[in-house]
């Protein structure tokens, strides 16, 4: 994993070339386009001037449709680029894809990566198995993110929940035969595989092989997605040798958030999809769209993307490294007084999540560090998330309340 740090100024010149590419709403002279700049009524837009994401926000550059293959808005070509190569970043260099055999783009959400892909296998395996919605499955782990719950109503195929033992949230592999015996037994004839790489709950990083062993045994035709949206700007640089990537053949898309661990602004999603999977969600309608649309959502800021983009540059993959190095030296510390006071808990050792039992916790506690359940009605375990704010010495606070 390698790219090359830029300096401050390098940044600004990049971002300064590629809006210069762009056609610009306050200099140019557009008038078929429904959008336009920040309104200057509200918004002051001289103070943007020293800093390249608060010009984008300005600009307000539309990203709508996928700019990895095929034609793109002209309008906005220059920060098109940007995306582009965040994306081929994020594609070769973390997750271990070939040069141009990928897809992707900055979604709104890592939400939508799930259901993006969701999308698509489920109209793959409509067109090339003729399939029914009821005939397909979603195959994931009850601490999967909501999302996947979500993306199963929207396109009407049906969940496929599977258990995981207490303590070391591990899907049970009887557990998963017995699911997908009933389900078939339902009707159901294809899957899509969720495999979490560090759920939200619990930092659980699900087992791929087991997911390929029981669907190869069973026969049935499936799809795998990783949900990386947690883990995937931490587990791959700890654990470089998962095999959670695109070298892994049943792998075909990976979701991945950038707006927790990378700090970039809240709607950063990233969706990565292996080559000629994407034109099964094509919007031919959308004809008026320079190279149609591939997206759920559609138009996306610009101004989201260019963030990413000069996040990963300003750092380079060396100091992103020496980041993850960092958060996970302090959850390591934390798990260290947990063991000397005998308190259970359950953490990867490659993720910056700590699930704590619920007998070691009060609600006192709870209130003070502001800790998350599993589960609002019932909580068993209470998760502490050490991000960047989260220091040494709150850690020793913590410990020693």
């Amino acid at each position: 994993m390698y790219w090359t740090a830029f300096t401050e100024e390098e940044i600004q010149e990049r971002i300064k070339d590629a809006l210069s590419q762009n056609v610009s709403y306050l200099r140019s002279k557009i008038m078929g386009v429904p959008g336009s700049y920040l309104d200057s009524s509200v918004f002051n837009l001289e103070a943007a001037a020293d800093s390249p994401f608060l010009e984008s926000m300005i600009e307000n550059p539309n990203h709508i449709g996928c700019h990895t293959f095929g034609d793109s808005e002209g309008f906005f070509k220059g920060t098109h680029r940007i995306e582009k190569e965040l994306i081929g970043i994020c594609a070769e260099e973390i997750f271990k894809a070939e040069p141009n055999s990928y897809d992707g783009y900055v979604a709104p959400s890592d939400y939508e990566g799930n259901i993006q892909a969701m999308w698509v296998y489920r109209n793959f395996f409509k067109k090339e198995f003729k399939a029914q919605e009821e005939e397909i499955g979603v195959l994931l782990s009850e601490d999967s993110n909501v999302s996947v719950i979500k993306g199963a109503d929207l396109l009407d195929i049906q969940p496929v929940i599977l258990k995981v033992d207490k303590f070391s949230r591990s899907i049970q592999r009887q557990q998963f035969i017995d699911q997908l015996v009933k389900a078939l037994s339902q009707g159901v004839k294809y899957f899509i595989g969720i495999v979490n790489m560090g759920n939200l709950k619990f930092g659980k990083v699900d087992d791929i092989e087991l997911f390929v062993e029981i669907l190869q045994e069973f026969q049935v035709p499936f799809k795998i997605h990783v949900d990386a949206s947690f883990g995937g700007f931490v587990y791959p640089i700890a654990n470089p040798n998962n095999t959670l990537n695109f070298t892994h053949p049943h792998i075909s898309s990976i979701s991945v958030d950038s707006y927790r661990i990378l700090q970039a602004p809240f709607g950063t999603g990233i969706m990565l999809i292996r080559k000629n999977l994407l034109h099964y969600v094509v919007t031919e309608e959308a004809s008026y769209v320079s190279g149609k649309d591939y997206t759920l959502s559609g138009s996306r800021s610009g101004a989201n993307a260019i963030a990413v983009w000069m996040l990963l540059k300003a750092y380079g993959s060396e100091g992103l490294k020496q980041k993850i190095n960092h958060i996970l030296y302090r959850t390591d510390l934390l798990c260290q007084e947990l063991d000397k006071k005998n308190i259970t808990y359950f953490r990867n050792p490659f993720l910056n999540i700590v699930a704590i039992h619920d007998k070691h916790i009060t609600r006192r506690i709870e209130q003070l560090y502001g800790l998350t359940p599993d589960d609002t009605e019932n909580p068993q375990w209470w998760r502490v998330v050490v991000m960047e704010h989260v220091q040494e010495h709150l850690i020793d606070e913590f410990i020693d309340y």
